[in-house]
């Protein structure tokens, strides 16, 4: 039974994901942003003006994507002055965390409508930008933290985080390949079956109509005995260590992109003679190993049932980001699932392309829709951070 408290997704849409220095590269990151909010409310027929918060989350908030990105956005968008705005940096996660930032608003009376969005150009700030060195070029987070984590002699990158996860659960190149084409795969199917069609915000490339940008570019012809031919990924600047397991096959790619919810009260939907699509039933940020870094989606997911009382087979669709194949694989494992049709039915960011601060509102968002083309009733969604983090979210669909 619906209450008039209840969190709900009113609508869900991203830009299909660029390559950087491509055809995203040619928009400044505010309007990247601002162009997707602004159709939240040109699609729903809302005034903006009746907004009570903006919750955004990035990552690299350096250059242009300083300053409270999200505001700037905002305001580039021409959307109205008194609206405030925040944006968060939980790392890969930052999205995700703004959508449980709006459900605790809303939920707890706070706000009535929230626009929840992420944004991250790699083209302009590229990936570690915002990462302190030291006089080596070498990630440094002061002698304390290096001291309590002696192990892991400097602080462990997603590459190193990931390699430790496929040793730690012992998979195997085969199997990581074999995911990485799974991906490629499921992708492929979902664009060609037009899965992701009424969720895209088409960007007009030279801004002549000649070139419209509305398809993820990450997607690639690939097969089993392509990807066990490439190499592992060979160290270089941030990423120090060269992998063992890993190959740019199974690994995400990086990705210019951005999304957003429009996010309220059930009954600000009611009074607003909005439909939603799904209610928010349970959100949460948990703490990981920081030496393995990227395995926070098993604690989000066991916190997550356990909350909701629900179990593993309530559950209709999955979606964990795939950051890089082990992620995905030990996830599974430990919770104690298969990887079947639930888990990342239309590919991941292996495919699609994971543009950081964006992607926590793009799962979300490929979920709500999945949902109802499925007729599914629930989605879990999970993210790896770095520095040892978790982000969750379970959704009903509606």
């Amino acid at each position: 039974m619906d209450n008039d408290r209840d969190v709900v997704i009113v609508d869900a849409v991203r830009s299909a994901t660029a390559k950087p220095n491509s055809r995203l590269s040619r928009f400044h990151v505010t309007d990247l942003l601002g162009d997707v909010i602004n159709s939240l409310f040109e699609r729903n027929n809302v005034d903006p003006g009746i907004v009570d918060h903006v919750a955004g989350g990035c990552i690299a908030q350096v250059g242009e994507q300083a300053n409270n990105v999200t505001r700037t956005a905002w305001l580039a968008a021409g959307l109205p002055v008194h609206v405030g705005a925040s944006t968060t940096s939980t790392q890969c996660g930052s999205g995700q965390h703004a959508n449980t930032w709006a459900h605790s608003l809303i939920s707890s009376g706070m706000a009535e409508i929230v626009v929840v969005c992420g944004v991250e150009s790699m083209s302009h700030v590229p990936m570690a930008s915002q990462i302190p060195v030291n006089e080596e070029g070498e990630a440094y987070l002061g002698e304390r933290y290096t001291d309590r984590y002696k192990e892991i002699h400097d602080p462990t990158n997603q590459l190193e985080g990931a390699e430790r996860i496929a040793k730690k659960w012992e998979l195997t190149r085969e199997e990581l390949d074999h995911f990485g084409v799974r991906s490629q795969n499921l992708a492929e199917t979902a664009w060609n079956e037009g899965r992701f069609d009424g969720q895209i915000i088409p960007f007009d490339v030279h801004g002549d109509g000649t070139d419209i940008h509305n398809r993820d570019e990450g997607l690639r012809e690939t097969t089993f005995e392509g990807l066990s031919k490439l190499k592992p990924i060979a160290g270089v600047g941030y990423f120090a260590e060269s992998a063992e397991f890993h190959t740019a096959g199974t690994a995400s790619q990086l990705a210019d992109a951005s999304s957003a919810l429009l996010v309220m009260s059930m009954k600000k939907a009611k009074e607003l003679g909005l439909t939603p699509l799904a209610k928010v039933i349970s959100s949460c940020l948990v703490g990981s190993d920081p030496a393995l870094m990227l395995t926070g989606p098993i604690p989000a997911t066991q916190k997550l049932l356990a909350d909701t009382g629900k179990a593993t087979d309530d559950i209709d669709i999955f979606e964990i980001n795939e950051a890089f194949a082990a992620v995905v694989l030990a996830w599974a494992k430990e919770i104690g699932i298969e990887i079947d049709d639930r888990v990342n039915p239309n590919g991941g960011a292996i495919a699609i392309g994971h543009a950081l601060g964006s992607t926590g509102p793009l799962l979300l968002t490929k979920t709500v829709h999945e949902l109802h083309r499925s007729n599914g009733r629930l989605g879990l969604i999970s993210m790896c951070c770095g520095g040892g983090l978790g982000t969750g979210t379970i959704i009903e669909r509606i």
